[in-house]
């Protein structure tokens, strides 16, 4: 289910930011679909809690695929947007993801490079083990967490941005995430979400300079509350 108004999860806020648990289905910002975006429901929350007239200004500093659940940051004012990008640009925003997989990657523990080359007409990326013509780099590091009946826990620090990277990445190791027929997996999730949930973010916050850590509660699901189990 979506995210709507009265169902949204903030898990921090301020004056210059608000950060929210996004779920399964959200669109970040205004698509073909003509869904209403993630963007817009955060924009609501802030007039409707704040009894704000006119128009709520509100920065996308970064996105998360639609069936993808997770952490993501906005920015409520201009000054705080502009410092977030910057922030991003420079990887000074340190993020860590949990993805399921039913297929245990080769190694324990391991670095993937790979080079990503991302078709406009299917929305797709692919991975190649050397560089291609409009390729783009593509770096991350995962290990195994934990191993559940069916699947295995893996957490993932990206070192690079890249369209559907850790989708790809996974995929090209044989690993690819549940639910996600895109990259190979056999089944779909119930719910169209694929397993891939970011977990945790880390950063100094743009205006005032302290250290911000936001952890996201997994999907309301039997395997991922398995996974958050000590």
């Amino acid at each position: 289910m979506a995210s709507t108004v009265d169902t949204l999860e903030v898990l921090y806020e301020d004056n210059h930011l608000v950060i929210v648990n996004k779920k399964a289905g959200d669109i970040v910002q205004g698509d073909k679909t003509g869904d209403m975006p993630l963007s817009d429901i955060v924009k609501l929350y802030i007039k409707k809690k704040y009894n704000k007239p006119g128009d709520v200004f509100l920065g996308v500093a970064h996105r998360l695929d639609r069936p993808t659940t997770g952490v993501i940051i906005f920015a409520r004012t201009s000054k705080a947007l502009e410092r977030l990008n910057k922030m991003l640009r420079e990887h000074e925003i340190k993020k860590t993801y949990w993805a399921l997989v039913k297929q245990l990657p080769p190694l324990e523990k391991d670095t993937l490079v790979h080079f990503l080359k991302k078709n406009p007409k299917n929305n797709k990326s692919t991975a190649h083990t050397s560089e291609i013509k409009e390729s783009k780099r593509a770096v991350l590091h995962y290990n195994v967490l934990k191993s559940l009946n069916t699947f295995h826990l893996l957490e993932v620090d990206l070192e690079t941005g890249r369209h559907h990277q850790i989708r790809c990445q996974l995929s090209k190791i044989g690993s690819p995430i549940k639910g996600d027929l895109k990259y190979g997996f056999a089944r779909s999730n119930k719910d169209a979400s694929i397993s891939l949930h970011a977990r945790h973010i880390h950063f100094i916050h743009p205006v005032k300079k302290e250290a911000i850590s936001v952890t996201a509660p997994c999907p309301n699901d039997p395997v991922w509350k398995a996974c958050e189990k000590k």
